[in-house]
């Protein structure tokens, strides 16, 4: 049989992992929550394109863009990031987002959306973002995402432009990184707008036109 101190003893042994545990978990969650930063969808008038319906993909990244954090990369290509402060969703999905919020308030486009929105469309928005960063030592915002244009109907790809922006950043923190790659990020998502509202886009073909037919006049 146990003796009483024994009971303890055991009892200390099986209790040290969890006290141990506990001790982490507190200290890690004993700092700040970081700052969280959106990105803006700039308001403009941009004409063209009236009539066409478009879907926005979410942009195609690497693991160091798929992400929360602010991104931080010195002239050797060493990456890291900036404590303090993260981006209100991962990095593509908001950028998505805002650019097809730039569309609706920028573009004379019939509609614009998702691809799991369901919506028939003439073209998608195939797109991968390329840099999203604070560019040391010259602490410039770099924003740069490649597009292209493909036909909904037969997959083709329409055209392709390759989109860069950089803003100087005051200082290498939170608040003055996010700031400036917002801005880089508003001029790269209006000239996105403004090529895709120019350019000549395929449309679907309206039911009754298909096979040689003639739509009936209106």
């Amino acid at each position: 049989m146990l003796t009483p101190l024994s009971d303890r003893a055991c009892l200390l042994r099986g209790l040290a992992p969890v006290l141990v545990l506990a001790a982490l978990t507190g200290a890690c969650s004993s700092g700040p929550a970081p700052a969280t930063y959106d990105l803006s969808a700039p308001t403009a008038r941009i004409r063209g394109a009236a009539g066409v319906q478009v879907l926005v993909n979410e942009p195609a990244a690497l693991q160091t863009l798929s992400t929360q954090q602010i991104l931080v990369k010195d002239a050797s290509g060493s990456v890291s990031f900036i404590g303090g402060g993260q981006w209100a969703d991962n990095l593509p999905r908001l950028i998505q987002t805002r650019l097809i919020n730039t569309f609706e308030n920028a573009s004379q486009l019939r509609g614009v959306s998702r691809p799991s929105s369901g919506a028939v469309a003439d073209v998608q928005l195939i797109s991968e973002l390329r840099r999203f960063e604070i560019a040391t030592p010259d602490n410039q915002a770099v924003v740069e995402i490649s597009v292209k244009i493909v036909s909904d109907q037969n997959g083709r790809i329409v055209n392709g432009r390759i989109f860069r922006a950089s803003v100087p950043a005051s200082a290498v923190d939170a608040p003055n990184a996010a700031r400036a790659l917002d801005e880089a990020l508003s001029v790269v998502m209006l000239d996105i707008v403004r090529w895709v509202s120019g350019s000549s886009l395929p449309r679907r073909e309206e039911p009754g036109t298909a096979m040689g037919e003639s739509q009936p006049p209106a």
